[in-house]
């Protein structure tokens, strides 16, 4: 019976695992989405002057669009 339990419990905390990196990983897509309204209140704030004024931001928002990607549990090699 207690081969049983192992095997359930290795499979509940796999489970488990697989859940946190997906909410984690929604997280920071949703600042990446946050970054991305802030820029476009600024840019529509700023007007001409958005390209100076708002660079930081357009900076951050490319950064967190490369690393903050919804990823799955799973790795695929191509």
């Amino acid at each position: 019976m207690s081969e049983y339990a192992d095997k359930a419990e290795l499979i509940k905390s796999k489970l488990q695992e697989r859940e946190e990196f997906i909410r984690e990983s929604w997280v920071k897509a949703m600042e990446a989405r946050l970054v991305r309204d802030e820029l476009v209140k600024c840019q529509r704030h700023e007007g001409v002057n958005h390209l100076e004024n708002c660079k930081w931001l357009s900076e951050k928002y490319l950064v967190m669009l490369k690393e903050n990607r919804v990823k799955g549990y799973k790795k695929i090699d191509f």
